[in-house]
C-alpha cells in the first residue's frame, strides 16, 4: 500500500447536513505548505481495512483445522484487499506525473520495498534457511507495494480510454488464463485487482462519495441496513457452505495471485468465475465503505498509521504463526477468537504515534542523495483532502 502523506491528525471542521454527516472535500488549492484536511470516513475505513489484514493473516494457520477459523477467513479476504485497491485509487490522480510526484513513488514505495524486502530475507534465511534476496519475488504482504506502483503507473494511460473500467475488468478476467503471469514483481495480482483501484478513482471523478457525505440521516439509516443485509448474507452463505467453499478452494481465488490452472480450473468458464468474485467483492466493499461512519469515532485518528502496521504487523506475527502453536486443538473456535483479539491489540499497538515515531528510520528512511537537486526537496503535496492508502 501506499504511504500516508497526510498529517497524523486533524480535526474535523467541516460543515454538516445531519448528525451523522461527515465533511464535504475542500474545493480550493492549499496554500503552500499547508496541510492537506482529512476526511474522517476514508481514515477511518483505512485502518478497519488493515485491521482486518492483520486478523486474516493472524487465523491463517488456524484455518487448516477449523472450519469456523475459515469461514472467517473467507469472509474477510472476499473484500479486504479489493477495498484497498478503492481506497488507493480514491486518492491517486491520472494526471501525467511530475517529477516531484515520481520522487514520491520512489520514497513512498520502491525504497519501503527494497528496506522491508531485504529485512525479510534475512529474517527467512535465518528461520528457514535457503533463502537467497530476490528483489522480484515479493515476500509476505510486500506484493501490495509493487501492485500500487503498477496502478499508479497505468492509470494515466487507462484514463484517456473510452470505458477505462471495463478495460480493467477485461484484464483481470483475461490475466487468469495465462500461465505466464505470475507474481514476479506482483504483475499478476496487479492485473487481477486493477478493476477496483479503477472503481476507486471513478468514484472521485464521479463524485459519488460528495453526495454520501451531503446524504439525509433517513437515506444514510436505509442505505445501511441494506449494507448490513449483504454482509449478514455473505456471513450467513460463509457459515453455511464453508465445506463447499473449502472443496473449490474458494479463499485462494481471493488471493488473486495465480492462473485458473493454477487453481485447478482451467476450464473455459473459469473465467465467469473470477467475473462473479469481482462482482461479490465489489458489492461487499461498496457495503464496506457505506457502514463506515462519516463522522469522526475514536479509531479515526488510526487511520493515518495504516503504512506502519500494515509493514510492521507481520514481524509480530511470524514468531507466532511459525511455532505452531496454532495447529491442533489451538484452532478451535475459543483460539480463532483469541488470535481476533491479539490481531486487533496488535493493530492498535502500531498505529500509536510512539511506534511511528520510532520506526520512522525504517519506514520513511532519508532518500535525499538519491535525486539530484532540482527534486531532492518535495514541494507541497498535491490537494488530496484525505490523504493516500
Amino acid at each position: 500500500m501506499s504511504r500516508d502523506a497526510g498529517p497524523r491528525t486533524s480535526r474535523d471542521t467541516g460543515p454538516r447536513t445531519s448528525k451523522d454527516a461527515a465533511p464535504t472535500a475542500p474545493t480550493t488549492p492549499l496554500e503552500p505548505g499547508r496541510a492537506p484536511r482529512r476526511i474522517p470516513m476514508w481514515d477511518t475505513a483505512r485502518f478497519v481495512a488493515v485491521t482486518l489484514v492483520v486478523i486474516g493473516h493472524a487465523i491463517q494457520r488456524q484455518t487448516a483445522g477449523s472450519e469456523h477459523a475459515l469461514a472467517l477467513y473467507t469472509f474477510i479476504y472476499a473484500f479486504h484487499m479489493p477495498a484497498f485497491g478503492v481506497i488507493s485509487g480514491y486518492f491517486s490522480s491520472a494526471d501525467t506525473p511530475t517529477a516531484q510526484r515520481m520522487r514520491r513513488t520512489f520514497t513512498d514505495i520502491v525504497v519501503p520495498y527494497i528496506v522491508m524486502q531485504t529485512i525479510w530475507t534475512g529474517v527467512q534465511a535465518v528461520v528457514e534457511g535457503g533463502k537467497e534476496f530476490n528483489p522480484t519475488q515479493p515476500t509476505w504482504t510486500l506484493w501490495f507495494l509493487l501492485a500500487l506502483g503498477i496502478f499508479r503507473l497505468v492509470l494515466p494511460y487507462l484514463a484517456i480510454l473510452r470505458w477505462p473500467l471495463f478495460w480493467a475488468v477485461v484484464l483481470s478476467v483475461g490475466v487468469g488464463y495465462s500461465d505466464n503471469v505470475d507474481s514476479t514483481f506482483s504483475l499478476g495480482r496487479a492485473i487481477s485487482l486493477l478493476p477496483f483501484f479503477l472503481v476507486g478513482w471513478q468514484l472521485r471523478q464521479w463524485g459519488l462519495f460528495d453526495r454520501w457525505y451531503e446524504a439525509s440521516r433517513r437515506t444514510v439509516v436505509r442505505v445501511r441496513m441494506a449494507a448490513g443485509a449483504v454482509f449478514a448474507a455473505w456471513a450467513a452463505a460463509c457459515l453455511l457452505f464453508i465445506p463447499q467453499f473449502a472443496e473449490f478452494d474458494l479463499h485462494h481465488w481471493f488471493f488473486y495471485d495465480d492462473s485458473y490452472a493454477g487453481l485447478g480450473e482451467d476450464a473455459w468458464w473459469a473465467g465467469g468465475v473470477r467475473l462473479g468474485l469481482v462482482l461479490l467483492a465489489g458489492v461487499l466493499t461498496a457495503s464496506f465503505l457505506l457502514l463506515v461512519p462519516r463522522r469522526r469515532v475514536w479509531i479515526t485518528r488510526f487511520g493515518a498509521a495504516t503504512m506502519s502496521v500494515y509493514l510492521l504487523h507481520t514481524f509480530v506475527l511470524y514468531p507466532i504463526r511459525e511455532s505452531g502453536v496454532l495447529a491442533g486443538e489451538h484452532s478451535a473456535w475459543p483460539y480463532v477468537l483469541l488470535m481476533v483479539a491479539v490481531a486487533c491489540a496488535v493493530s492498535l499497538f502500531l498505529a500509536q504515534p510512539f511506534v511511528r515515531r520510532a520506526m520512522r528510520w525504517l519506514l520513511e528512511p532519508k532518500v535525499d542523495w538519491l535525486f539530484r537537486r532540482d527534486v531532492a526537496t518535495p514541494g507541497p503535496a498535491p490537494r488530496r483532502p484525505g490523504g493516500t492508502a
